[in-house]
């Protein structure tokens, strides 16, 4: 048996999430169905975690086990031909046989992009989350830089989704300005890397940031929010479109 690690690019907008789901169309049971057509063999595809419905990347990780010989390249053209246009293979090698995408993983890189103009945008409506009021881009990084370093984030954490602990380690958290790829116009962009995420970590972090932007929270307020180490007291779920799985780190 081979292990093959494929790096992934998608749009989620049409998706219910990366994992399988009964009576669903998700991303993992696309390229699944299409490796087991290609391998003639009953593949099990491992991501790097879970993306929830509408959200996007530009590099998911994911592993599988094969006996079918089949070149490396040949899993990227093949997939490449049988999958929808909105799911890519980007590349595809093989790994040693202890690698597992998601046990293997050791940080991760997330971006959320918002919209920040009065009027909304038609073209990039699929992947930024529109605020029309002028955002404080200066409090939103102060703010971001306190979650630097390793935190309890429960406040940040879904509810309804418990895990054996909710600390993790951020390595970076900042805003940027990014010129939109179709025109002048920025969009703000929001980047994190960490050791791990609980389930719409990301969103919550964001919709609680924009508040920030927003003036409706402090910068003393939102470290307040962050050492509460509850959900009630954070602020909205940001929507899921404007985010984007980035990188998968490994050793």
């Amino acid at each position: 048996m081979q292990n093959y690690k494929l790096i992934i690019e998608y749009d989620g907008t049409d998706y219910h999430g990366w994992q399988i789901q009964a009576g669903d169309v998700t991303i993992q049971a696309e390229i699944q169905n299409a490796l087991s057509l290609m391998t003639k063999e009953s593949i099990v595809l491992h991501g790097s975690g879970r993306t929830d419905a509408g959200v996007h990347a530009l590099g998911q990780t994911a592993s599988f086990k094969t006996g079918a010989r089949i070149p490396a390249a040949a899993y990227v053209a093949g997939l490449n031909s049988l999958l929808p246009d909105d799911i890519v293979i980007r590349s595809c090698e093989p790994v040693d046989e202890t690698f597992h995408a998601r046990f293997s993983a050791r940080r991760k890189t997330y971006r959320y992009h918002i919209y920040n103009r009065l009027v909304p945008t038609a073209i990039s409506r699929r992947y930024a989350w529109h605020i029309r009021k002028q955002l404080n881009l200066s409090a939103m990084r102060q703010a971001a830089a306190c979650i630097l370093g390793e935190h309890d984030f429960k406040s940040f954490e879904g509810t309804g989704s418990p895990r054996a602990h909710t600390i993790r380690t951020v390595m970076r958290a900042d805003f940027y300005e990014k010129a939109n790829f179709y025109r002048n116009d920025d969009v703000i962009v929001f980047e994190i890397m960490a050791d791990g995420f609980l389930r719409y970590m990301v969103r919550n972090l964001v919709g609680t940031l924009a508040d920030v932007g927003l003036l409706k929270t402090s910068v003393e307020e939102f470290k307040r929010i962050l050492e509460s180490k509850n959900r009630d007291a954070a602020g909205i779920t940001a929507p899921p479109h404007g985010l984007f799985l980035v990188e998968v780190r490994y050793d």
